[in-house]
């Protein structure tokens, strides 16, 4: 069997289209090692665990938790919702947390797989390919505990239900997109990581998670203009059978997100071989 020559060549034009055309192929060569990586990295996550899977969702529910209790006891008044507090809390929190999740996941599979990148040469839109993988199987068990959720709380099912995975996918991809160009400057410098958490923290505030948004105000302005608001309201709204107020803006998010993504991916593949050999020095 003829082995594959390459030639490697200084090149003083970036072809963007060649870039993404062959960040997309390797992408779908690597599938299967991807698929192998994700399954390793989940097995392992939950393989010493006691509670297992089920930590999975103690972070949505620890945090819609604190805020239910808040507000049956009084604690703090706020507006009504529409729904049981309960299931509006619950799917605020759960989808913030899969677009948390989204973000971090480049940054987190790269950063893991630092000791291999520097002793094998592999596709390294494998360990993005594996990320998805791991927010998908994630998510999927996250929106079965959601809609037990709904029919506990007496919301029941409605035909909008089927097409929350779709919403679901927009928060993937969104998620994915913002932490693609995090993920060189999170590679090189431990700070970026830290900025992300403190700043999701403080943006979980000015977007509808565990409250409505106001009827005035500042925080009314600074919700609207909040590219996560649309994501959040429409995925929660096809839960409950509301018809999507912000559907026209997430599906400009969405579209925004597309280029942006081509662009990130373009990013990544220039830069990790880059800083893979300044780690390996």
């Amino acid at each position: 069997m003829a082995l594959e020559t390459r030639v490697y060549q200084k090149e003083r034009t970036i072809k963007f289209g060649a870039l993404l055309k062959a960040s997309l192929k390797d992408m779908y060569h690597s599938r299967f090692l991807a698929r192998q990586l994700a399954e390793r990295d989940i097995k392992a996550m939950y393989r010493q665990s006691y509670l297992g899977i089920i930590w999975a969702f103690i972070t949505p529910i620890a945090t819609a938790a604190v805020w239910i209790f808040l507000n049956s006891s009084g604690t703090i008044n706020l507006s009504d919702t529409g729904i049981p507090y309960p299931v509006y809390a619950f799917s605020g929190t759960l989808i913030w947390s899969i677009i948390v999740a989204a973000i971090n996941s480049p940054m987190q599979g790269t950063q893991a797989a630092k000791g291999i990148l520097t002793k094998i040469n592999f596709p390294k839109e494998a360990l993005l390919l594996s990320g998805v993988y791991k927010l998908l199987f994630d998510s999927a068990i996250k929106i079965f505990l959601l809609i037990l959720f709904v029919f506990i709380y007496g919301v029941g099912f409605h035909w909008s239900l089927l097409l929350f995975p779709i919403a679901i996918l927009g928060a993937i991809i969104f998620g994915t997109t913002v932490g693609l160009f995090l993920t060189p400057m999170g590679l090189l410098y431990n700070d970026i990581g830290k900025i992300i958490t403190f700043g999701m923290q403080f943006l979980m505030y000015v977007t509808p998670v565990v409250y409505a948004i106001p009827k005035e105000g500042i925080m009314k302005t600074l919700m609207l203009w909040n590219p996560i608001t649309p994501i959040v309201l429409t995925a929660r709204d096809l839960v409950v059978g509301f018809t999507p107020v912000h559907l026209t803006y997430f599906a400009i998010v969405l579209m925004g997100c597309i280029p942006l993504l081509f662009l990130g991916l373009i990013i990544y593949r220039l830069s990790i071989p880059i800083i893979v050999e300044r780690l390996s020095a």
